[in-house]
């Protein structure tokens, strides 16, 4: 995090990427001395609540963030900014965006936890639009202009009072990640979720956390011990603590609701129990801990990325384990999809496997329950995460080193990979076929 006195000192001259956290209330007019090479602003973390009408003046600027402050209304000059393709505003009071205010070039638009009723038809001219993020408005329905982003990929509406999804979303050639729990349209399946599981409650008393494991949008991971009453020994868990009540995927009961709903299955991280009484009164649940031979497949999408996962560079399967953990995610997919359930985030970044390509798919946090009085609706669904599927199977087969007597079998990995992908959505396979398939 760089500092307003280095700004306004000429230190970070020529610099490319800007960050400011400094109770801010005005927006400081030294960054202009670096229009000509700024492409990264982050003002998030601050007071503000307008941006300079000059703001075009930034003509390389890719990327503005600016959560946690208090604007009401998306500032209209973003339009204006020529080569603005991300745009965050998570956390404010924004409840209108203006006509205009979107830039045609925005790949991604997250306006996660605000007040936002009715967004602007001007979205179906956004074409490069990627991911979308609304996830904690007061979205009662989508614009039918948002049907021209034919190329988006990730939709987050969770935590809106909408009723019901529009017939076109299923239909989207390239829509692969949606979560929409928490939403009337989801709320009642949600309840009778919790109301039917035979839930164990853990007394935070009892847990004693230890370094942390990991972390996603919903929540952070941590080791912990679990101290039972009358036992001697400690048992070693895994923790998960939600950052909040909204998160970019949408809300932690909702999150809960999903994983009792998954079950057990083999390639399933367990959900064993809720948390009560914790000091600041976060949610949190308690799962079984992972061996620490598993280990992340890839690290989520970044900035240039954008809907896709990181690879480290070296990553590198052989054939045999590319097929047993796109066989495990498949099956454990299979399932959820069986038990009226969809991930909603089916990427690398929630699987953890080892050596040998046993995976496991975990991190319910944009789960989503499909509609039972609506069987057609609930076969889209399942189609739409067929090609999260067909993504995954694509990096997993850019990664893999196969010998010649082996091009056969990568052949029919890829020729499954391309039936996930087709733009048409009811095309697509079902989970049930892939598994046969594989």
């Amino acid at each position: 995090m760089q500092t307003l006195e280095q700004l306004q000192t000429g230190q970070l001259a020529g610099c490319r990427e800007l960050r400011l956290a400094c109770d801010l209330s005005e927006f400081p007019r030294a960054i202009f001395s670096l229009a000509d090479t700024l492409e990264l602003l982050d003002l998030s973390g601050n007071r503000l609540s307008a941006l300079p009408d000059d703001l075009p003046r930034l003509r390389k600027l890719r990327v503005l963030f600016a959560s946690d402050n208090v604007f009401t209304e998306l500032p209209a000059v973003l339009g204006q900014c020529p080569a603005l393709t991300i745009i965050g505003f998570k956390a404010n009071r924004i409840r209108h965006i203006p006509a205009g205010a979107l830039p045609k070039s925005l790949r991604w638009f997250i306006l996660t936890d605000n007040q936002v009723e009715f967004l602007s038809p001007d979205i179906g001219k956004c074409q490069p639009l990627q991911k979308l993020m609304l996830a904690g408005n007061r979205l009662r329905s989508l614009p039918d202009e948002l049907a021209q982003c034919q190329r988006l990929e990730l939709l987050r509406i969770s935590a809106n009072p909408m009723v019901s999804l529009p017939a076109w979303l299923t239909q989207l050639p390239r829509l692969s990640w949606l979560a929409f729990s928490g939403t009337p349209y989801a709320q009642a399946l949600e309840a009778r979720a919790l109301e039917s599981a035979t839930m164990t409650y853990l007394p935070w008393s009892q847990l004693k956390l230890g370094p942390v494991l990991g972390q996603g949008a919903s929540g952070v991971i941590y080791s912990a011990q679990h101290n039972t009453p009358g036992q001697d020994q400690a048992e070693v868990v895994a923790v998960k603590i939600f950052k909040g009540e909204v998160t970019s995927d949408g809300r932690p009961a909702s999150e809960m609701a999903a994983s009792l709903q998954a079950g057990s299955h083999p390639h399933l991280i367990p959900t064993r129990a809720k948390i009560t009484g914790h000091p600041l009164k976060s949610q949190g649940l308690v799962m079984a801990l992972i061996d620490p031979e598993f280990v992340n497949l890839a690290g989520p999408p970044s900035l240039a990325s954008c809907t896709r996962d990181t690879y480290q560079e070296d990553t590198s399967f052989d054939l045999l384990t590319v097929h047993r953990m796109a066989l495990g995610i498949a099956s454990a997919a299979a399932n959820l999809h069986a038990q009226g359930l969809m991930h909603g985030d089916l990427y690398a970044h929630n699987i953890l496997h080892n050596r040998q390509g046993y995976a496991l798919l975990g991190d319910f946090g944009a789960a989503s329950f499909l509609p039972k009085d609506n069987p057609a609706q609930a076969l889209e669904l399942q189609r739409l995460e067929v090609r999260a599927f067909g993504c995954l199977l694509e990096e997993l087969i850019d990664h893999c080193m196969v010998t010649p007597h082996e091009q056969a079998g990568l052949a029919a990995l890829m020729a499954i990979q391309v039936q996930c992908l087709q733009e048409d959505p009811n095309a697509r396979p079902l989970f049930a076929d892939i598994e046969r398939m594989l």
